[in-house]
């Protein structure tokens, strides 16, 4: 075997193109009527109350204020994150694409149910298959939902962008977050309008996480 020339273990010309990175922001609605209503959601479609729609002007003007460079947003359709998308991406003129792909888990029939009755009706099971409903009466897997959320960042990955804006829910959010660090039971704190960034390669599988429940707009 030949030694290498020294062309062939040269550093790489200045002008050689870097591997293309894609930003990744994943934002969690405002506050919602739920949450003083102090029922679950899920997919309980409950708007953002007014404090939940001035978390998210105040997160607007933040980002007015420091622009991220977002080329395009996606957002779940339920109305507490589209509210949210909706108020940030008109104040930076983002384009924004809802996509059922985002919605929060789906919880069967504890969406809108109160905590107290839910408890007493679906008790905590000591154990659920990650390919067990989430009640017996329905609801997703964990299954269901892992593959949910590789098709959503399968669909964000092909979509074009080098900054991109996630609009989701708290559960959801922790599942993008785990698919893309591989810390299946891992926990991901998601405060209202809280979010998390990173950075993924797309020239390895590596994803930096960067930021993890962000607030820099809140008091």
């Amino acid at each position: 075997m030949t030694p290498e020339t020294p062309q062939q273990t040269a550093a790489p010309r200045p002008d050689t193109p870097k591997t293309d990175v894609l930003h990744l922001t994943i934002l969690r609605h405002g506050r919602s009527r739920a949450d003083d209503e102090n029922v679950h959601e899920g997919r309980y479609d409950s708007p953002l109350n007014p404090e939940g729609e001035a978390q998210a002007a105040a997160l607007a003007a933040y980002w007015t204020a420091h622009p991220p460079g977002f080329d395009r947003a996606y957002c779940s359709t339920l109305q507490r994150a589209h509210g949210t998308a909706r108020i940030v991406t008109d104040a930076l003129g983002v384009p924004l694409t809802p996509t059922d792909l985002l919605r929060e888990w789906d919880n069967g029939p504890l969406a809108g149910m109160g905590r107290e009755e839910a408890l007493e009706r679906y008790p905590i099971p000591a154990f659920r298959h990650d390919l067990d409903p989430f009640t017996a009466q329905g609801g997703e897997s964990q299954a269901a939902i892992r593959a949910r959320a590789l098709h959503a960042l399968e669909l964000v990955w092909n979509g074009g962008g080098q900054r991109v804006l996630l609009v989701t829910h708290g559960g959801f959010g922790n599942s993008l977050l785990r698919e893309l660090l591989g810390t299946q039971r891992g926990w991901f704190a998601f405060g209202d309008t809280a979010f998390a960034t990173l950075r993924l390669s797309r020239g390895s599988h590596t994803a930096l996480l960067t930021g993890m429940n962000l607030t820099p707009h809140l008091p």
